[in-house]
């Protein structure tokens, strides 16, 4: 019997398959970084299929893959990605609404964690990407999360600041070796971010690599359980020849 990951890629291959006898475009659902992983390893064997990620933004976690292109199809077809605005119907009333509540309120739907992309709240407003195919639904059925009372509505694109790197810090390291990095970030002694290494819970651009290795300059770095930056690289080096090293923190 085949593991859930051996299945899982054989599907990413029937799909691209797919788009390459028929000529049309084939999409997964949104993928989380584990998933992600999968299909990033397997790249250069899917590539035939013009292969390409996007979650609704440029920064998005959770994407889907699209396989099939201009050149292979004929035409152009946009992700089927339809951005949500959930508003509190009383601010004044409403509790503060987390990731958590709204990802609760949308599964209470029935609906299927591929169907969901990323979450982002600001001021209390919640943002999602959901496939095309499920907007209808939640418009219509999503009335509440938590105790607070929502209206649900399709909107065109993310406020500013919403879904980027806002928060510019600078870290004194060992070296910049991602372990170190990581470590530094979040304030984790060097064990505890191996250990988070060996158990590939560290994803750099979607890939699980060894904490060993050199950070890659703009790489999005995602930690389970403790968030995710973008490396900005050397900014300068100490007296002592540490490094100091730029980040982009997620908020």
């Amino acid at each position: 019997m085949q593991s859930e990951e051996a299945v899982f890629v054989n599907r990413l291959y029937d799909l691209a398959e797919q788009a390459c006898k028929t000529g049309k475009y084939r999409f997964t659902g949104f993928l989380g970084l584990h998933e992600q992983n999968l299909l990033l390893k397997e790249q250069q064997n899917l590539n035939f299929a013009g292969l390409t990620l996007f979650g609704g933004c440029d920064d998005a976690d959770r994407r889907m893959a699209r396989f099939g292109c201009e050149e292979l199809c004929g035409y152009e077809q946009p992700f089927p990605i339809t951005l949500l605005r959930l508003t509190p119907r009383s601010q004044k009333y409403a509790d503060a609404l987390s990731h958590r509540d709204v990802l609760g309120a949308l599964m209470g739907l029935g609906i299927e964690r591929s169907c969901v992309g990323d979450i982002y709240i600001k001021d209390n407003i919640a943002f999602v990407f959901v496939v095309d195919q499920m907007a209808d639904l939640v418009c219509r059925e999503l009335s509440s999360a938590k105790h607070t009372t929502l209206d649900c509505e399709r909107t065109e694109a993310l406020p500013d600041g919403v879904g980027t790197a806002l928060r510019e810090e600078v870290f004194l390291v060992a070296s910049e070796r991602l372990d170190c990095i990581v470590a530094a970030v979040f304030n984790l002694s060097r064990e505890t971010a191996a250990e988070l290494f060996r158990h590939e819970k560290v994803f750099v651009n979607g890939i699980t690599l060894q904490g060993s290795r050199t950070a890659p300059e703009q790489a999005v770095i995602s930690v389970r359980g403790f968030g995710r930056f973008r490396y900005g690289g050397v900014e300068s080096v100490s007296r002592k020849g540490k490094p100091r090293v730029t980040v982009w923190l997620y908020e």
